[in-house]
């Protein structure tokens, strides 16, 4: 299906002393002065609490049947299409920072940390417990400041059960992430993308 996209690596190991520059103090940031500066959550409070109380009493539980959620979300912002299929226990952050194509599925569990606009296509299957995040920090900000980012899943994409879609990524169409993936950036249309396998070679004891 497409061109193949490049597979998930580990990072290498590196020791302590590698990952401190030598010509640089090392500098702790200060979390206590963190301002959330740049962040707009694009609802006052009181919308804010409504939506928190509305989806843990109702949206995530077992017995709301999925064309009560998309309403439910349609109410507080989300554009859902038609036959939208909104599994119990999904999470999502903002419903009016939501944007959801026709025919599309999302599976128990699922969690859309929409701190910045998610868009998700038409006919996208979004398996059980897939993580669509947002957010993020700058690692170089002394008080550790926000560095989010959108993420938009194109038509016709599966990402399957545990994968990780990371802030400023956008899965083209048509593409396969492959279960406990980690996706971070363009993954051009038509890629299957795997998380990395086992080594098959059996496991080296020690005497």
């Amino acid at each position: 299906m497409g061109v193949p996209g490049p597979e998930a690596t580990p990072a290498p190991e590196t020791t302590a002393s590698a990952q401190l520059p030598l010509d640089k103090p090392f500098l702790r940031r200060d979390l206590t002065g963190f301002s959330g500066a740049g962040y707009d959550r694009g609802r006052n409070a009181l919308w804010q609490v409504a939506w928190q109380l509305i989806s843990g009493l109702v949206v995530v539980r077992w017995w709301c049947p999925p064309g009560v959620r998309a309403t439910i979300l349609r109410f507080f912002g989300a554009e859902i299409g038609k036959n939208v299929v909104i599994r119990q226990r999904v999470r999502i952050h903002w419903p009016w920072k939501l944007r959801i194509g026709d025919g599309t599925w999302i599976g128990d569990g699922a969690w859309i940390l929409n701190l910045e606009p998610v868009t998700i296509g038409s006919d996208v299957c979004i398996s059980q417990e897939v993580l669509l995040c947002t957010g993020s920090h700058d690692r170089h900000s002394p008080t550790f400041e926000f560095d989010n980012g959108p993420i938009i899943v194109e038509d016709g994409a599966w990402i399957a059960a545990r994968a990780t879609v990371l802030r400023g990524s956008t899965v083209g169409h048509d593409s396969v992430i492959g279960a406990c993936t980690l996706v971070a950036g363009i993954i051009p249309p038509g890629t299957v993308m795997h998380a990395p396998r086992p080594s098959s070679r059996p496991p080296r004891t020690e005497r």
